[in-house]
């Protein structure tokens, strides 16, 4: 079944200017349990006002444009993200391009960019501790001000809290990075899955029997190095894999570049640039350095076993 519109110029809304708008406004990097409930809501406000629910969402993080340096590794990828908001069934995601000029806006002239684009805005829903505007100087004070002055209402929805901490997308990239993919899912509502584009490898895995499909997972953060056993879906069809996090102490023992590798059992075909996305469910062990390819080729083939067993 299609998901909703994703439109990037306001003027390709559907309905625009037709109906009153309910908007769900924040980057959303997991679209975790808070991030859901910002999104509810707005679905709830649209039912009731006869209204359009619409996601408004950044096609890069802020950071990049504004502070280069302090980027975090994100949790899903772009089309990640825009997957797991299609499935909340808004009538539309409005994908705002983050540069220099967007970052200028103060947070008065934010507002009636997405006010001029939107058309009639009945509602915007935000977690509560929204920024927004040049140098993040709005918050959800300073927006609710500007819509009683304007005509619309604002939710600013309290955080929520797991294990009686908030739930946060640092939290929750904190728990990836430690191997915590338990909690990580529980944080999301959903299994962790990491995703990342085919692309060319040296044909290693091949050599030794193995093929693996070779993702770049640049910018996202990662669970720890080693081998897991993962769930990948094809075209609709769900294969078990081997997922290998490292720098292939074996066969390069002086890089430093982490790859991800997965080999998908009972697959043949092509995958070279298809975004693939893999849910590890289980580590098999940590990344170890053996002493010759012939080894690595008998440890593989135990990992493999393994992952069959452990479906």
């Amino acid at each position: 079944m299609a998901g909703p519109p994703i439109v990037r110029h306001a003027d390709a809304l559907p309905w625009r200017g037709e109906h009153p708008v309910c908007v769900a406004l924040g980057f959303f990097d997991g679209v975790h349990l808070g991030h859901q409930q910002v999104i509810r809501q707005t679905l709830v406000e649209a039912r009731q006002h006869d209204a359009l629910a619409v996601v408004i969402t950044f096609d890069q993080h802020p950071n990049t444009v504004v502070a280069p340096h302090r980027v975090p590794l994100l949790i899903q990828t772009l089309d990640q993200k825009l997957r797991a908001l299609g499935a909340l069934d808004p009538d539309a995601i409005w994908l705002l391009h983050f540069d220099r000029a967007l970052s200028r806006l103060s947070p008065e002239q934010f507002l009636g960019f997405l006010r001029e684009g939107l058309g009639r805005l009945r509602s915007i829903c935000v977690g509560a501790n929204f920024r927004f505007g040049h140098r993040r100087t709005g918050d959800v004070a300073l927006l609710r001000a500007l819509g009683q002055r304007l005509g619309f209402s604002v939710h600013g929805l309290s955080v929520l809290a797991l294990d009686g901490t908030p739930i946060s997308s640092t939290r929750i990239r904190q728990a990836i990075a430690a191997g915590r993919l338990d909690a990580a899912a529980q944080m999301l509502g959903r299994p962790y899955a990491l995703a990342g584009r085919v692309v060319r490898g040296d044909g290693l895995g091949r050599q030794l029997g193995f093929p693996t499909a070779n993702l770049d997972t640049t910018g996202r953060v990662l669970p720890p190095r080693g081998v897991y056993a993962a769930r990948c879906t094809v075209e609709e069809h769900v294969y078990r894999a081997v997922l290998n996090i490292g720098t292939r102490p074996t066969v390069t023992p002086e890089a430093q570049t982490l790859r991800v590798e997965v080999h998908l059992l009972d697959f043949a075909g092509d995958l070279y640039d298809r975004e693939l996305e893999v849910v590890p469910v289980e580590k098999l062990r940590d990344e170890r350095r053996f002493d010759s390819l012939e080894a690595l080729r008998n440890q593989i083939r135990a990992d493999v076993a393994q992952a069959r067993r452990d479906f």
